[in-house]
Order: structure tokens, then sequence, then C-alpha cells
């Protein structure tokens, strides 16, 4: 029997031209990118169909647009496949596509949901400019040997696991200069590929703080519903129905490790076999099949 489960992007998945197709042809989409205008109080739709790049990177718009053309693209799903919609079972979200696997679930509105994305960029952009911080993705090496890198050129700085993505494929936080000696390990080690991200800051760190601060008000203000499917928390992998409950994960997340390949494992394991990558990019379809290469999953694209 089929079981379906949505996967939602994070920050990074953006590219200049996305959602502008769906903009054109779906009466469905104009609404929701005009409305998103209207509410941030900039032309999102702008950036993301025309950039520039450097603009639409940022991380106070990229995380606005990521989650807007996330749900552009599952509106695009309901149009063509309404019945895989209908049937979904599970989501979960990577990062900031937690907030979209959150709204596809019923517990905010597109409205309160985008706000707090808005603010959360915002407040995660203004840590990173207090802290000169980055974020390297290590290849080849498994949790504890990233682990063990990680203490070894630590030092007095911050330098933490920040996503556990799939295996051999860990994302290490941290100080600006704590990432370059990680980098430069995994290279003279010759253990591990070290790939610098294109980031703003050091994500999934105490480097952080206030922005999880900053968060828990945003959330404490917005009106948050029982979701009517289950969805899997970053923080922990397991899926939480007390709205309560989803607001304190949402800001522990912030600070916290992204646990995906448990997230996506647990899916499994309740017998979700087949999954679909909604929103840009087809970084979520490659870590599913490191993952489990045999696991069916598609992509709605923008």
């Amino acid at each position: 029997m089929e079981k379906i489960a949505f996967l939602f992007p994070g920050q990074g998945a953006q590219f200049v031209g996305m959602g502008r197709g769906l903009y054109d042809t779906l009466p469905a989409v104009k609404e929701l990118f005009d409305e998103a205008d209207a509410l941030l109080g900039f032309s999102l739709s702008k950036i993301c169909f025309e950039g520039p790049e450097e603009e639409l990177n940022s991380t106070v718009v990229s995380q606005p647009a990521i989650f807007v053309t996330s749900l552009a693209a599952l509106e695009c799903l309901k149009e063509s496949r309404p019945e895989v919609v209908a049937n979904c079972g599970a989501a979960a979200g990577l990062s900031l596509g937690e907030y979209t696997a959150l709204t596809f679930a019923g517990v905010m509105e597109f409205a309160d949901a985008l706000r707090v994305v808005q603010k959360r960029g915002q407040a995660m952009q203004a840590a990173a400019d207090v802290t000169a911080g980055g974020m390297v993705s290590l290849l080849g090496l498994d949790e504890s040997g990233v682990r063990e890198m990680c203490e070894k050129v630590r030092g007095a700085d911050i330098l933490e696991l920040a996503n556990l993505l799939c295996p051999g494929n860990n994302v290490v936080s941290g100080t600006k200069t704590a990432c370059e000696r990680l980098v430069e390990e995994a290279e003279n080690s010759g253990s591990a590929r070290a790939v610098p991200l294109a980031v703003a800051g050091a994500f999934h760190t105490e480097i952080m703080k206030p922005a999880d601060q900053v968060l828990e008000e945003a959330l404490r203000e917005v009106s948050f519903r029982t979701p009517r499917i289950p969805v899997v928390s970053n923080v922990d992998a397991k899926a939480h129905m007390d709205p309560d409950e989803i607001r304190k994960v949402l800001v522990r997340q912030v600070l916290s490790p992204v646990m995906w390949e448990d997230s996506v494992r647990n899916l499994m394991s309740e017998g979700y076999n087949c999954f679909y990558e909604i929103g840009p990019g087809r970084v979520l379809r490659g870590l599913l099949k490191r993952i489990d290469r045999k696991m069916p999953v598609q992509n709605v694209e923008v």
C-alpha cells in the first residue's frame, strides 16, 4: 500500500527565476505571490523571478522566498494531481521548510506563517551580523568522525554539528576562523571533502542567539492549531501534535542541529514509502537516495 509523505526544502534551494512559470499560468500562485508582496512590504515576486541573485540569497529574502515558492509548487500539485495532495499522510521540512510543512498541515495560516518566517530571517541575519560565522559541509565522514574533527580544531571557538543530513553528509556551523581551520584540517588529513556553504552565518548553533528569543515572541502572537497530519520536527525527529509543543520545538530549532536523516528514517519506519519533494531544487531527493536509494521520490519543481 502506498503511503505518501511530503518534504519541503530549506534555505539554499533558491534560484533566480523560481516560481515565474507557475505565476504566469496558475491564478492560485499569482494570488499567493501578490499576497506575499503586500504582506512583506517589498516585491518578493520580482526578486524571485528576476533577482539580483545576491539579494535573493540574503537570509532576510531567501527564507520567505523559499517558503512562498514551495507553497506555489504545492498549488501546482493540487492542480495536476489533487489525489496525491489529498492522500498525503505526513510531512517534514528542512529547517525553514518545517514552516512550509506546518502551514500545509493547517497549523498556521499562510499570512501568519509568512510574517513569522520574515521575522525569523531578520533575526537570524541580525545574529549573523554580530558574529562572523559560516557553515561547512563535510562529505565522507560519519557523525562520530565529524565530531572528532570539530573537537580537534575548535579551540576556544564555536564549531558544532548543525545538519545531520544523510550517511556521509553532515554540515558543521561555527565561527569564521573555526570553519577555516576545519576546511584546512579536512584537506590536510584527506579524510573528508570540505565544502564551505554560501550562507550568512553559523545557523543552528548558539551563535544564533538572541534570534530564538525574537522568534519565540513572534510565535506567541500567532494562532496555532492541531496539525491535521503529523509533521516531523527537525529538533528530535518526532511528530508533535500539541500546538504549544510545536511552538517550543520551533524555538529550539534555531539553535539545535537539524536531525534530517533521523526524520526521514522515522517516516520510513512508519510505513511511508512514496515521497514528494515540493519546492525549488532537488537537494532533498539526493539526500533521500543516500538514505535509501530504492525509495521512490518525485520532485514538484518551480
